[in-house]
């Protein structure tokens, strides 16, 4: 009796603590996901390093986070800066914040003309300008917390990325020892973790891409300038279901339309943009991730879709990995029914081990003689 107390009791704690634990940690959800699944991408790499020039585990880490940081970071500023480069130029343009005096006349006058009002191009552009301040001044206000926000989840990600590199057996050795869990059913959730991340980045980095590099050339096309900044800008929408690429086309097509006064351009980017960029993402996403996992095209799309719309942002990973996590229980699930009716369960019918070509899973051999006996109803590991 004692005993069923004290277990209740360090139950409780558990759970008191975990919870106060998960509030604490919770603004840090999403870089610790994000350097979980470079663990996974690059986890081959860190054990290459590790065996081929037999070099301690902290320092076959930090190689490989430096190497993760040199090809993910430094692209990426020198594409930030040049983008920055375009939009600050933009901006210190003269008429950078002002409307084409021609096109301004003609769209007054059009005005003028269909309300019956009189309106004049200065008071238009002094109101542009108020506009612009009320809306550039918040943001100017905020973009220091934002930069902030975005640096320290940079380092958090940086230093969990390596810490996960070093320590990931140690660390996946006692939560499988925690886990009240076979360990065959323990490392076939890890293999499905493994596959989903792995296809979730290549899908979201794939379309995105793609999705760029073909608004790129509707916007050269249309005779837009500034190509490569609104081709970053589409890239990094393109990273965000709902927002997505046709934020940047979108406006840009209105743009063309209300200030360029090219109608047939801002109609060939918007038809281009609505049949091509935007609709390849909903082609490549499901391709890849069940070409890369073993989810449905449908579910790998309302999993990622559904996802951002519950959880935000951090849902493009959470909801795939959800709904693989959710077929795999359910395979647990008809294995351990078959099991207790008397079924045969063969070891390979609940996970293939994923060996040394995953991440963290490669690192840790499954149990030995992980077979259930027909009739005893057991699953002896």
């Amino acid at each position: 009796m004692t005993r069923l107390v004290s277990f209740g009791v360090i139950l409780g704690l558990v759970a008191v603590f975990g919870l106060l634990s998960l509030r604490v940690m919770s603004g840090f959800l999403l870089p610790l996901l994000l350097a979980a699944m470079l663990v996974v991408i690059f986890g081959p790499l860190h054990r290459w390093l590790r065996e081929r020039f037999q070099m301690p585990e902290w320092a076959a880490a930090g190689l490989t986070t430096a190497f993760v940081l040199l090809i993910v970071l430094v692209p990426l500023t020198l594409l930030v800066v040049r983008a920055g480069g375009d939009a600050a130029a933009m901006l210190r343009s003269p008429d950078g914040m002002r409307l084409d005096p021609k096109v301004l006349d003609g769209l007054v006058a059009s005005f003028n003309e269909a309300t019956g009002m009189h309106i004049t191009a200065e008071s238009v552009n002094a109101e542009l300008k108020k506009l612009a301040e009320e809306w550039i001044g918040p943001i100017a206000a905020r973009a220091p917390v934002a930069v902030a926000k975005l640096l320290i989840g940079l380092i958090v990600m940086t230093v969990s990325l390596f810490y996960f590199l070093a320590d990931g057996r140690r660390m996946l050795e006692a939560v499988m020892r925690l886990v009240p869990l076979d360990v065959r059913y323990q490392w076939q959730l890890l293999q499905e973790f493994e596959e989903v991340s792995r296809a979730v980045v290549s899908s979201t980095l794939l379309a995105a891409i793609v999705q760029a590099v073909l608004a790129g050339f509707g916007f050269s096309f249309a005779g837009l300038g500034n190509v490569f900044l609104l081709t970053l800008l589409t890239f990094f929408g393109a990273l965000v279901p709902f927002v997505g690429a046709a934020a940047v086309w979108g406006t840009a097509s209105l743009y063309l339309l209300f200030f360029v006064k090219n109608t047939w351009a801002a109609a060939g980017l918007a038809a281009w943009g609505l049949c091509v960029v935007s609709t390849v993402d909903n082609i490549i996403k499901p391709i890849v991730l069940h070409g890369q996992s073993k989810l449905h095209p449908l579910l790998a799309l309302l999993s990622v879709l559904g996802g951002v719309g519950a959880l935000g942002p951090i849902g493009i990973f959470v909801g795939p990995i959800a709904v693989a996590f959710l077929q795999a229980a359910l395979s647990m699930l008809q294995l351990e029914i078959d099991s207790l009716s008397g079924g045969t369960v063969r070891a390979g019918e609940t996970a293939s081990w994923p060996g040394k070509q995953g991440g963290w899973p490669g690192d840790i051999p499954p149990a030995e003689g992980g077979v259930a006996r027909k009739g005893d109803g057991k699953v002896k590991s």
